[in-house]
């Protein structure tokens, strides 16, 4: 049995959901986000509650459960209060700025890396060593972090690079004498 798709997703108030045509669409302050409802499982909306059920007992019904119910969570969660995943730049001289509509990020090389900021996300540098990435869909707000972080990755000697605020980089010991 799935441990995350038996429980409902609990809309909050400002978020309108819908079911059409195998469609699941979620509409809130931040936006309209929809997705494609696989025919394995049945979803319904039940007052402000929506339930995910499978309709058979396959393997693939049953992995479909949870996976569902987990996207219309967050899909939810992504039009009332959105995603946010914050990284921090180590390092001499490395830096991030928003100069329009890219990111510019100085980051040791001999050039400045500019990253394109996509239509649908919002990117954020209140200090020059942090940048600050946000949208309603939690996949895109990840990805796009993870191509800043893919730029200059954190290494373990000093510590220099690009990382998540939550993530702790295992230091390693340097040459000895």
């Amino acid at each position: 049995m799935s441990r995350v798709g038996k429980y409902p997703v609990t809309v909050p108030s400002g978020v309108t959901v819908s079911i059409v045509d195998g469609e699941f669409s979620a509409k809130g302050k931040l936006g309209v986000s929809s997705l494609r409802l696989v025919d394995d499982v049945e979803t319904s909306i039940d007052g402000n509650q929506v339930w995910v059920k499978p309709r058979t007992e396959t393997k693939k019904a049953r992995m479909m459960w949870g996976t569902t119910r987990a996207l219309i969570n967050n899909m939810v969660k992504g039009v009332s209060d959105g995603f946010t995943v914050n990284l921090e730049i180590n390092g001499v001289g490395y830096r991030a700025a928003v100069v329009g509509k890219a990111l510019q990020l100085q980051l040791g090389y001999s050039h400045d890396v500019a990253y394109p900021i996509p239509d649908d996300i919002a990117i954020k540098c209140e200090k020059p060593t942090s940048i600050s990435i946000s949208g309603k869909d939690r996949q895109r707000v990840g990805q796009v972090a993870a191509e800043i972080r893919a730029f200059r990755g954190p290494e373990p000697y000093k510590g220099k690079g690009v990382k998540y605020d939550t993530e702790t980089i295992l230091r390693k010991e340097g040459k000895k004498k």
